[in-house]
């Protein structure tokens, strides 16, 4: 399939700069530096028209800065974003920005994405207008009709965010984005934050949106059943850099990194009988100072001395992708 999203080696460093009691310090001869976190690390993939691409891995990864970099929210440090072969990395010309407008973002807690001085009708409608989609005086009509799409009664319109329950708060972020006509949408942990039986109720509408709007998402999550259900492929994260990348099928059913061995074997089932679950070795080390070589060597059961000291490089094979020494010739 034609790519519509691509991301090539895209990374996102933060530095933390010293404040002034550490200036002095360090000229007092402290050893005191500049802290630089690599949120990112190098990240490529694409993703097709129609598609739903599952974003997955512990938290801390990268998963929400890498879509904040797509969804323009955050800029890039290094590497590429295309849109339909759109350069929008800086969205610095008419066509990026026209290109930005179609990505939009679903945040996972409502309430603090919502303005709660705004009403529903505002924070819905107020960038279709700004974007020239609909005029003001026919903006009731429209924040109605968008309202209806994802299953809310327009006359919520005039309420404000906190008169809403959690679930009907995440609808109106879904609506906010759909209000000026998006093609991706980019759900950052859009369900993590509602009740088990309202998870199921808005996953069940973001699939009716793709079908209905012939939406493309990106969906990032933690939950790995609930990547299993609504993925056609998925991307494995780990301290900023993709380590495998597979149909849903193929990598749920026989992954190959180390890491996404781990994650899935953690994912209870129903027809599974009695298990016994292991947390994965150690805890996942600070960004601020990540290992050497591969970053999962300090917990990876296979891990060798290649491990330790050179940074396997993601290859692709046909459908699947997976950065590890073990598929390149050994840990020796």
């Amino acid at each position: 399939m034609t790519a519509m999203l691509e991301l090539d080696a895209v990374s996102r460093q933060f530095i933390r700069k010293l404040d002034s009691i550490e200036k002095l310090a360090r000229k007092l001869g402290a050893n005191v530096s500049e802290s630089c976190v690599n949120a990112v690390d190098g990240a490529s993939f694409s993703v097709a028209r129609g598609e739903v691409v599952g974003l997955v891995g512990e938290s801390g990864c990268g998963k929400s800065t890498l879509g904040r970099m797509v969804a323009g929210l955050l800029p890039v440090t290094g590497g590429k974003i295309r849109f339909e072969g759109v350069d929008v990395t800086d969205a610095a010309t008419p066509e990026a920005k026209s290109a930005r407008l179609r990505i939009q973002m679903i945040f996972q807690d409502p309430m603090s994405s919502l303005n709660p001085r705004m009403r529903v009708e505002d924070i819905v409608g107020e960038a279709a207008v700004y974007h020239g989609l609909t005029s003001r005086r026919e903006m009731p009509d429209y924040v109605a009709a968008t309202l209806e799409k994802v299953g809310l009664d327009p006359a919520y319109a005039q309420r404000f965010p906190h008169q809403f329950s959690g679930g009907q708060r995440q609808r109106i972020g879904i609506a906010r984005a759909l209000a000026v006509k998006p093609e991706f949408l980019i759900c950052d942990e859009s369900i993590a934050a509602l009740d088990v039986s309202i998870q199921a109720q808005v996953i069940n509408l973001f699939q009716d949106l793709r079908r209905d709007l012939d939406l493309t998402y990106l969906f990032i999550s933690h939950d790995l059943g609930v990547i299993e259900h609504i993925a056609d492929r998925v991307v494995v994260m780990y301290l900023g850099r993709i380590v495998e990348i597979g149909t849903t099928e193929a990598l749920f059913d026989a992954p190959r990194h180390p890491y996404t061995q781990a994650l899935i074997d953690q994912i209870p089932r129903l027809d599974g009988g009695r298990q016994s679950f292991r947390t994965i070795k150690g805890e996942i080390p600070s960004p601020l100072n990540p290992p050497p070589g591969c970053h999962f060597h300090p917990r990876c059961p296979f891990a060798g001395p290649r491990c330790q000291r050179e940074v396997p490089v993601l290859r692709h094979e046909g459908t699947r992708a997976i950065a590890c020494h073990l598929e390149d010739g050994g840990t020796e």
